[in-house]
């Protein structure tokens, strides 16, 4: 059985506030490798638009007509210029418009997520902070709240509805992804270097 985590929680401007146990069932279970894998792939895929297409030798206009007669030229016989081995012939098994998404039982996406979040949580790096407060949308407000909590690298910015100038104030940010905690995933878990919540986008958390 996984002990308890327990985490700083920081102020905007790097100070402590008191302390949030993080819920073992999701930040304390063994990462299952193959299932995060299956999830993120599965996830990429998605993300594909699946619009790619090439033209058969059916397709491509032209080529009506045989280029030469059937015997007698010494020239392998041919049918048709459009066929896949002349110039501007159609493509032999060229890719078509298709669906690249795949069903994920629900189950193991919350699998998967919990996985990713615990391996981030082993690392220490999952950062709690009491709650985002600009005044204005600030970029340079923004860098500055991040480097006074300690989140260095690529970060996830997991945050809530009410964390818009939050929001505004890290989207310019090159190494800063900002993401709504509805839209948690894997992939974006796994992708950055340290993940930061506030108190009330923490999953499971307990002030």
């Amino acid at each position: 059985m996984a002990t308890k985590t327990t985490v700083k929680i920081k102020t905007q401007a790097g100070k402590d506030a008191g302390s949030a146990d993080l819920d073992t069932q999701i930040f304390g279970i063994e990462p299952n490798m193959s299932v995060m894998h299956q999830v993120v792939t599965a996830q990429l895929a998605a993300k594909r638009a699946g619009t790619h297409s090439t033209l058969t030798r059916r397709e491509v206009r032209g080529g009506g007509a045989k280029p030469w007669r059937q015997k007698g030229t010494g020239r392998a016989r041919a049918g048709t210029t459009r066929a896949p081995q002349w110039r501007g012939g159609g493509v032999a098994h060229g890719p078509k418009p298709r669906d690249y998404s795949q069903r994920t039982p629900k189950k193991m996406i919350k699998i998967a997520l919990n996985s990713a979040l615990s391996d981030r949580a082993s690392e220490g790096a999952v950062i709690v902070v009491d709650q985002w407060s600009f005044d204005t949308p600030k970029t340079k407000d923004g860098l500055a709240a991040l480097a006074a909590v300690g989140a260095e690298g690529k970060v996830l910015v997991v945050l809530g509805d009410e964390d818009l100038n939050a929001w505004k104030s890290f989207r310019n940010l090159t190494d800063v992804h900002c993401l709504h905690v509805g839209e948690l995933n894997t992939y974006d878990v796994l992708d950055s270097d340290v993940v930061v919540f506030t108190e009330q986008t923490l999953p499971g958390g307990e002030s």
